[in-house]
């Protein structure tokens, strides 16, 4: 056989193994009710949003395009009942959907991205480079993450950017210390010992060995990651730190709490967001255990 013929038929053993590897997977998630739950859930809040120009105006959420009357509560038109201004808030909940998520999913993809590039580096190249990178994530750590996020706010001006970005800065610090430790273990492996004395260069061990290795981790920590991020955005932007020109989920519970809602008996201005948040963040976070469950075998119950 020559060298291309060769070439494929072992990529397409790797490819084989990899199909297995996930099917593998899904069925051990399935038996996860928890997990599965959590995963239906989050698909039927994804296709809401996704969908939301296509049964919505977003134009109502203007307050001169205001279709309802003043702090309406919920009726069969407006189900979420209305704010100050006689917007709906079951539209702006709905919209805010997008910004928090958005900005959730980003930050935690960034800091987790951060986390796993910083650790992997500390646990591979060891001595000087270790110590820094540890250091630093030490620092990071002990930082109280929600007031430099307020600082780093402040700083560079209120905007969903912004947020991402601070966000992603005062929380990857614990991910890194996880990609450490479990890379220093895999690095003790054989194979890629093996690796190491045919002349592996940094980039090929840590590519195809270590990181391929390290994914059943950084996927798990990413999606609890996410919860984490959404409920940080919701605190900035209740603190008033938010994107000012659109809105979000800790924007509205801003606004009810600025409006007076809860002095004035609104419920139903301060609730749904609420609910929306706590909805998410269980929905991921039920999906992170059951992915963690998953890819550990001491929590499924192996040897």
């Amino acid at each position: 056989m020559n060298g291309d013929g060769t070439l494929r038929t072992a990529r397409a053993i790797v490819w084989a193994r990899r199909r297995a590897a996930m099917a593998s997977f899904w069925r051990m998630y399935r038996a996860q009710r928890g997990g599965m739950f959590g995963l239906g859930l989050l698909l039927i809040i994804t296709l809401i949003t996704l969908l939301a120009p296509y049964y919505t105006d977003e134009s109502e959420l203007r307050a001169s395009n205001a279709p309802g009357g003043r702090m309406e509560p919920p009726s069969s038109e407006f189900w979420f009942g209305t704010d100050q201004t006689g917007r709906s808030i079951l539209l702006m909940v709905i919209w805010g959907a997008r910004v928090s998520l958005q900005v959730g999913i980003v930050a935690a993809v960034l800091a987790v991205t951060m986390g796993t590039l910083i650790g992997m580096s500390a646990a591979h190249f060891g001595g000087w480079i270790s110590w820094v990178l540890m250091r630093l994530t030490d620092w990071f750590i002990v930082l109280p993450s929600l007031v430099l996020a307020i600082a780093l706010v402040m700083a560079l001006g209120p905007s969903r950017t912004t947020i991402i970005i601070a966000i992603a800065l005062t929380s990857w610090a614990g991910t890194a210390r996880l990609v450490r430790a479990q890379t220093m273990a895999i690095e003790g492996r054989p194979y890629l010992e093996r690796a190491k004395a045919l002349g592996a260069g940094h980039w090929h061990q840590m590519s195809r060995h270590v990181l391929p290795n390290l994914m059943p981790l950084v996927l798990a920590s990413a999606t609890l990651q996410v919860s984490s991020a959404i409920l940080s955005e919701a605190s900035l932007s209740f603190l008033g730190l938010g994107d000012p020109s659109r809105f979000s989920w800790g924007t509205i519970l801003q606004r009810a709490f600025l409006s007076g809602a809860i002095s004035s008996g609104a419920w139903w201005y301060m609730l749904p967001p609420g609910l929306a948040i706590l909805l998410v963040v269980l929905a991921f976070t039920l999906c992170g255990r059951a992915m963690e469950t998953v890819l550990n075998p001491r929590l499924r119950g192996g040897k």
